[in-house]
């Protein structure tokens, strides 16, 4: 099956298609929780411990036996050793403690968490809970001191100064290009690396892994097709020039944008490829994200101030967006959950999407920014030029195309947005290091929200750009990072209790009431809400569903299940 990566930052992509091999997965229809690499879960009363029956017989790709060995070394070697992460992952923290992991025996292990927490198998469903089943530990324990007393050997030939780098370099972690570039791993996965992802690759090849546990009800076993091939392809154009072409099989990202869907649809029929329409996850194509902390004081003190971000808001003329990038197809929104959620909030969704320049020009006013220079644009009291950096991701061409009509609207207000169009990974390395002033980016929790919260709550190590330093507070318990302002105290300590609630009822009063808050600061600006992804696949692919849900959450297309995808002869 071929299918094309995105340059050399674009990983995630290769798990999405291959899959991820947790204990539990989601339904095709993102409907539930199904058991995986476990047969079975059971908990408790009051849901602080679960029980997960591994399935016996179980083997890695090199036939050596998966068991609950493999799980505690996983969770308690790696995932909660703060010399391999720093601070344990949030899924796997409550009430401030980390998970407890404990075997019972070879193919049963227990979760102990510190209170209750109900939302467990789906945090496992995610991609970023696969990591009870990542680390096989006859391989990967050989890079790790408590199992090699003489790693340090390791080290000092590899040129490294820690063991928890060497590990992530020879074994990966969830979202770590490294996962797809050493072929000697162990995988559970359905395809296993063949030719790696470096950042020389021209091309991934993964083939399949004659181990994978599944088979059909035949009893053949899984995968049906034998190899994927993923094309590295720096330029998104070209992505698209490939699928309108038929030299992809299977394609769910960079072919989305709107204004590819009529070539698509034209060349679909001569080149035998089916298009798909897909519903998506996200509740914003892109949001525009103000960093609070960002290292410009000034911008900092206005970033802060509510009625400069409706002024921006305002200044915005979102119906302008809608018809050039999305053809009118999308809808002017904010950042709320969509009309079909449960948790739709109007004013989150809709509050300042009208344009009003009369007003926006009249709320910067009353900031004391009244003065101009000779190009029109608002100056601080010392003569110098309100401007925002805004760090976009070059990869996005439809972020690109709104982060520029943006620009000209704002200079009718008197901002200039400043554009930094940089690659994936350098935009994110700004981000990290907390080098940015704004940003533009993807808007999660449009169909679930309460899976991605990092539009709302500032508890996403790499995307919540309201403020980095904020996550980082919050993760260390306010050792280090920054404290976050009152509103988003509020948020994160409802955030806690959501977390530990023993029912539906109590934990949907507190996510509402985390809306509530959200809506009132109105910390991140929406733009539109999209009509829908596009995908594609060769009209001889069979067993792919007509539909389903695009987006990070879900892990699109793997909860449908590649490994039985396969060629109509």
């Amino acid at each position: 099956m071929r299918t094309a990566l995105r340059g050399n930052a674009d990983h995630n992509a290769i798990l999405r298609t291959i899959g991820a091999q947790g204990l539990v997965r989601w339904t095709p229809d993102f409907s539930g929780v199904v058991p995986n690499v476990a047969e079975r879960w059971t908990s408790n009363a009051d849901v602080t411990e679960y029980t997960f029956y591994l399935r016996r017989g179980m083997r890695w790709s090199d036939g050596k036996p998966f068991t609950a060995d493999d799980v505690l070394f996983s969770m308690n070697d790696l995932v909660t050793n703060p010399q391999f992460f720093r601070v344990t992952p949030s899924r796997y923290v409550i009430n401030d403690k980390p998970i407890v992991t404990e075997k019972l025996d070879d193919y049963t292990v227990r979760f102990r968490f510190a209170g209750s927490y109900r939302r467990f198998p789906e945090e496992l469903a995610t991609p970023l809970g696969q990591h009870p089943t990542l680390f096989p530990k006859h391989y990967c324990g050989q890079f790790h001191p408590k199992y090699n007393a003489k790693v340090d050997d390791l080290l000092r030939d590899a040129k490294l100064a820690d063991w928890g780098t060497l590990m992530r370099n020879k074994c990966g972690d969830i979202e770590l290009a490294t996962r797809w570039g050493n072929p000697e791993k162990p995988s559970l996965d359905p395809w296993l690396v063949k030719e790696p992802y470096t950042g020389s690759s021209a091309s991934v090849l993964m083939v399949r892994n004659p181990y994978f546990w599944q088979v059909d009800p035949q009893g053949q076993q899984l995968p049906y097709i034998d190899t994927i091939q993923l094309k590295v392809i720096s330029e998104v154009e070209t992505i698209v020039l490939a699928a309108i072409g038929g030299q992809l099989d299977f394609q769910n990202r960079h072919i989305g944008g709107v204004q590819n869907r009529s070539v698509l649809a034209e060349n679909a029929k001569r080149n035998g490829y089916t298009l798909l329409s897909l519903p998506e996850l996200p509740s914003n194509a892109a949001g525009l994200y103000l960093n609070y902390s960002t290292k410009n004081a000034p911008l900092r003190e206005l970033f802060r101030n509510k009625d400069f971000r409706i002024a921006l808001s305002l200044a915005m003329d979102r119906k302008e967006i809608n018809e050039l990038v999305f053809l009118g197809q999308g809808e002017p929104w904010q950042i709320g959950p969509l009309r079909q959620n449960r948790f739709f909030n109007e004013k989150l969704a809709k509050q300042y999407t009208e344009r009003d320049l009369s007003r926006a020009n009249t709320l910067l006013d009353q900031l004391g920014l009244t003065a101009r220079d000779p190009d029109g644009y608002r100056t601080y009291a010392g003569g110098k030029r309100l401007a925002i950096n805004l760090s976009v991701n070059l990869a996005s061409t439809q972020s690109l195309d709104i982060a520029d009509l943006m620009r000209k609207q704002f200079k009718a207000a008197g901002v200039d947005l400043v554009i930094q169009a940089v690659e994936r990974s350098l935009h994110y390395e700004r981000a990290r290091n907390n080098d940015y002033e704004a940003a533009i980016d993807g808007v999660a929790g449009g169909l679930d929200p309460t899976l991605d919260m990092r539009s709302i709550l500032t508890i996403h190590a790499q995307e919540s750009r309201q403020s980095l330093l904020w996550v980082r507070w919050y993760e260390t318990n306010g050792k280090s990072g920054e404290e976050p302002l009152p509103n988003m105290k509020k948020r994160l300590e409802l955030y806690d209790r959501w977390q530990l609630a023993k029912t539906d009822k109590e934990a949907d009063a507190l996510f509402r009431e985390i809306l509530a808050l959200a809506a009132e600061e109105f910390d991140v600006i929406g733009t539109i809400r999209p009509g829908g992804a596009t995908a594609l696949r060769n009209t001889k692919l069979i067993n792919v569903p007509d539909s389903f849900p695009s987006g990070w959450s879900f892990g699109s297309p793997g909860p449908t299940l590649p490994q039985q995808y396969f060629y109509k002869r």
